[in-house]
């Protein structure tokens, strides 16, 4: 989990009701690290050179700027009613959401984000602002998506890379805060040919493969409970796609962690392939994990 000392818990905020979900997860994860709130609007118009203010005939409350500084207004009530003691401060940024929130990455311990605001399209499963955002922030993205709940596991993805370390980091970390037990999946696929002319062995010892995922996934929890050791492992070892494995799990999970890049990864994608499907499909909040190093 990141520790930038000082660092604000950071929300994104746009009016919709996906926003306020948002804020409320935020007020809650702000409180439970003790650390201070930052809402933040993106306040698109001054881009567009159209008039902010109120119209000449128009009542002095009126105007973009001051709706947008509504936003705002509201979604700190709705923290303060969450975490009353919570430090919250409002911003309002001039720019589009995507840059806004990368800039307040850079100084926030996490960001806290909607699936969809009011600019989203219904037919997409999740916003544009998420995904931009999550691939590119330089700090973990918390989504929240799905069922909230109390309940459950920290279900994380292990895949061994250096990514799958910093989402254990991170998911040991809310499993502790959450007083919770860690579920790690490991999932696997049996040999498959990789395209035209590719050519497999006629016979393959299945138990030799298991044994060998069942080793990655022992060797990146290694450490981890000593560090950790009031929490709870569940070590799981699914054969199967990674993506579907982790949706399949989340529905009962309270919160999903995954990495943004992993051995699956596609280089072509904002996000990695398995990452972008969990993103858009998971059942429970998900946090997004990136690898700073690359």
């Amino acid at each position: 989990m990141t520790n930038r000392s000082g660092a604000p818990v950071v929300v994104g905020v746009d009016g919709s009701r996906s926003a306020l979900d948002a804020v409320r997860v935020a007020a809650r994860e702000a409180a439970d690290r003790h650390r201070p709130l930052r809402v933040v609007h993106a306040f698109i118009w001054p881009l567009f050179g159209i008039p902010l203010g109120p119209g000449p005939a128009g009542p002095p409350q009126a105007g973009l700027r001051h709706e947008a500084e509504r936003i705002i207004a509201d979604a700190v009530t709705e923290a303060r009613k969450v975490a009353p003691d919570l430090v919250v401060t409002g911003w309002l940024s001039d720019g589009a959401p995507t840059p806004v929130l990368l800039r307040e990455a850079q100084d926030a311990a996490l960001l806290v984000l909607g699936t969809r605001g009011l600019g989203g399209f219904a037919g997409l499963l999740i916003g544009s602002t998420a995904v931009q955002v999550s691939a590119r922030a330089d700090c973990p993205v918390l989504v929240v998506r799905g069922e909230a709940r109390a309940d459950g596991p920290v279900l994380v993805g292990v895949d061994g890379s250096a990514l799958s370390t910093e989402a254990l980091g991170f998911a040991f970390a809310a499993a502790a805060q959450r007083d919770t037990g860690l579920l790690a999946v490991h999932a696997w696929l049996t040999p498959a040919p990789l395209g035209p002319g590719d050519v497999l062995p006629l016979v393959y010892d299945v138990e030799a493969f298991a044994a060998e995922e069942e080793r990655v996934l022992a060797e990146a929890l290694a450490g981890w409970s000593d560090r950790y050791p009031d929490v709870p492992v569940t070590r799981r070892l699914v054969p199967g796609a990674a993506a579907r494995v982790l949706v399949e799990e989340s529905a009962a999970a309270q919160l999903t962690v995954v990495g943004a890049h992993g051995r699956s990864a596609l280089g072509g994608m904002l996000l990695g392939s398995i990452s972008h499907a969990v993103l858009h499909h998971a059942h429970s909040p998900l946090v997004i994990v990136r690898n700073h190093a690359a």
